[in-house]
């Protein structure tokens, strides 16, 4: 795998090494072209530069707790949560940071494979529900596209990535291409019985995970799931999907791969004559050297605000405003997920099961609001679904102040009572004042802008909100759980890590960024296939939508290249 170019000309360059950027260059590169991959952080490498992969808590000191003193070096990061297993693979926000006119929580993994070395792995379609929701409600813009365009696409990817999951035929979330579910626990099978006994319109299931639960998969000797739960320290048997393990490794076996790490694009170039994009500018993180290559096509695939920032900077005689922005809508409507909010309780029984592993998985409940005409009537649209799980353990017996010295000791050898957490993960409307903007007055070490958000939850959100807890507590007193309790923990935008919008799909360049294939209305050489193409960001984790959409376009740029259309 060649990390230093030897030429300055591409067939194609790829911007990023995560979920999208992984993909482009896999598809790119099996298909004959010479593709050069930047990533503005550091060389990754499988198993490699894995360092805590196979740590106990008592291999690290304060059992991988983070102290307070270098914590204190990722305020906006740590806000998710990491510890001194994981910190390697978030940034630290005194070296990339951003302001916030509102709150706006953007955890970022700056190096090769980005966040898909520490993804939730929650994978699941979208359907026409989702892809129709814009029009049908008169918010934001239309979909260009609809379930069927994307179908085969969705099949290709979880072919190769493993999809571990239950099929279950319901028209708001299409199956996928599965290998075997995981298990449900016993309190979780109750709580599904339960669910099925008391509502007409709902169901639980096991979550749908991008792990490879029987045989392989192609790429870095990708094998079967070992249930550590240890994924995001990164994965040596590659179960998990991730760039590094997989779509990385298959672009390099084809020779036609250079990657080039601590490579900050800052820069589409362009050609007003051609009216094509010629290439990008780089500073090199190391030496600060700017360098410029040139391309046929360019994916921007390094993550939602990160590719709309490179089209921001991307100013010239034709683009005044931003590469693509002659809409306005550039680094407008902003979503995300909408978590921190659901319910939890306790349940008598079950005192003589346990269960084996640590299963890296919870359960789902898919959306049960505004699915057609007999649904219930609610205060908001959209909907949302439920992500939880269950276990044995009572924390209360391992307090110090709980007891002392032999009770001490006996109480922590000893399984606590049964517990469940049901989490609401809600769907957030694009509003075109939800947006990112660039500071030209305060440059970072590079003599970048900064990048600076102001967006935020509004009405139909709250509401929302509001009634996933309630039904969360309801469904659990109803399946028989006690001491039922809400959690309503306050959340902001960025909390749900699936920022989305601001370079959005549409059939008009007077209201969108992109046209159906992630191409650039106004330069079609330049695609954008991460978070930043989404239109509107349905309930389901959209990590499998990302992955089919670059697919997708890497294939129609290959047909138009072919075609000397680029």
């Amino acid at each position: 795998m060649s990390v230093e170019p030897n030429t300055n000309a591409f067939d194609a360059i790829v911007v990023g090494t995560g979920i999208s950027g992984g993909w482009a260059a896999k598809e790119l590169c099996e298909k004959g072209l010479k593709t050069l991959v930047l990533e503005r952080g550091r060389m990754v490498k499988h198993v490699i530069d894995y360092p805590t992969m196979n740590l106990d808590p008592w291999d690290l000191p304060n059992a991988g707790k983070t102290p307070a003193d270098i914590k204190a070096k990722y305020p906006k990061q740590s806000r998710w949560g990491f510890d001194e297993t994981t910190r390697h693979f978030f940034n630290k926000d005194e070296e990339y940071d951003y302001d916030e006119v509102k709150r706006f929580d953007w955890i970022r993994g700056t190096q090769v494979g980005g966040r898909s070395l520490i993804w939730g792995k929650q994978t699941y379609r979208w359907s026409d529900m989702d892809f129709e929701a814009n029009a049908k409600d008169g918010i934001g813009v239309d979909w260009p596209i609809r379930y069927k365009d994307i179908e085969p696409w969705y099949a290709h990817v979880e072919k190769h990535i493993g999809v571990s999951g239950e099929a279950l035929g319901l028209p708001q979330l299409p199956d996928s291409v599965f290998l075997k579910p995981m298990e449900l626990n016993c309190v979780e099978e109750h709580l599904k019985q339960g669910i099925s006994k008391n509502y007409d319109d709902r169901i639980l299931t096991i979550g749908r995970v991008a792990h490879i639960t029987e045989g392989t998969k192609p790429g870095a000797g990708r094998g079967t799931c070992q249930n550590r739960n240890r994924c995001k320290r990164g994965c040596p048997y590659g179960a998990y999907f991730s760039s590094n393990s997989s779509t990385l490794p298959m672009a390099e076996a084809t020779g036609n791969m250079t990657i080039r790490p601590d490579s900050i694009v800052y820069e589409v170039r362009y050609d007003k004559d051609k009216k094509r994009a010629t290439g990008v500018r780089i500073i090199d993180a190391n030496t600060k050297e700017v360098i410029e290559y040139k391309s046929k096509i360019v994916f921007l695939c390094a993550s939602s605000m990160a590719s709309t920032s490179i089209l921001m900077q991307s100013k010239s005689e034709t683009f005044p405003d931003g590469m693509g922005n002659a809409s306005g809508e550039l680094g407008h409507n902003i979503m995300d997920h909408q978590l921190g909010g659901g319910a939890s309780g306790k349940i008598d029984g079950f005192k003589d099961k346990y269960y084996k592993g640590r299963r890296p998985n919870g359960f789902y409940i898919p959306r049960f609001r505004n699915i057609n005409n007999t649904s219930e009537k609610v205060d908001f649209i959209r909907g949302y679904g439920y992500q939880g799980g269950a276990g044995r353990n009572d924390y209360s017996t391992i307090i110090p102040e709980y007891a002392y010295g032999k009770e001490f000791k006996e109480a922590m050898l000893e399984p606590g009572d049964w517990r469940i957490n049901l989490g609401g993960f809600g769907e957030v409307l694009p509003y075109h004042e939800n947006r990112m903007f660039l500071n030209y007055d305060k440059l970072d070490k590079f003599g970048l802008p900064t990048i600076v958000f102001d967006a935020e939850f509004k009405d139909n959100e709250k509401r929302m909100k509001k009634d996933w807890i309630a039904q969360a507590q309801e469904m659990l007193s109803n399946s028989g759980f006690k001491d039922v309790k809400a959690n309503n923990r306050e959340s902001f935008m960025g909390g749900g890590i699936h920022e989305m919008g601001t370079a959005r799909m549409g059939h008009n360049p007077k209201t969108s960024v992109l046209n159906k294939y992630n191409q650039l209305h106004e330069v079609p050489n330049v695609y954008v296939t991460d978070g930043a193409c989404m239109t509107s960001s349905g309930n389901q984790n959209p990590s499998l939508t990302y992955m089919a959409l670059t697919a997708r376009a890497a294939n129609h740029a290959i047909e138009e290249l072919k075609k000397i259309n680029l």
